[in-house]
């Protein structure tokens, strides 16, 4: 994507959380503002909302209130880390934290470091993510009476 000067970018390389959850997360959060995705990823934290699994939910539990969902803590934790930074990289261009709304939020699988321990070696899961945040003018702002 072209730098705007009403975008900002955040790109985290070979973070180490599940990729499966990640783009749960990202098709979550996609199209919110920050507040509210924070909201949802400290629900999710907290135990209070699970995040509904629409892509990977073979051989998944129901949870009050929707179909498949799970609570993915380490991801969350992540993911507000992101939101921070996007944050942080907005000011940093100007422009207003209350009108930032997620425009694009997408997760890919990372490389795939072998682990070793005492039962051998294993994959470690790693995740690229991207998440780019658009100033949008609240319709109130626009409204002149």
């Amino acid at each position: 994507m072209d730098n705007k000067t009403n975008t900002a970018v955040v790109n985290a390389k070979s973070v180490p959380i599940s990729t499966k959850m990640s783009v749960e997360i990202c098709s979550a959060v996609k199209g919110k503002n920050l507040v509210q995705a924070r909201r949802i990823l400290h629900d999710v934290l907290n135990m209070k909302r699970a995040l509904p699994i629409k892509r990977f939910n073979a051989d998944l539990g129901h949870k009050p209130g929707m179909a498949s969902g799970r609570y993915p803590i380490n991801a969350s934790k992540a993911f507000l880390n992101l939101l921070d930074s996007v944050e942080a990289n907005a000011q940093n261009k100007g422009l207003n934290v209350n009108d930032l709304i997620i425009v694009h939020a997408k997760a890919d699988k990372g490389e795939a470091r072998w682990h070793f321990g005492r039962k051998g070696r294993a994959k470690m899961k790693n995740t690229h993510v991207s998440l780019i945040v658009e100033e949008k003018k609240s319709q109130s702002q626009g409204v002149k009476k």
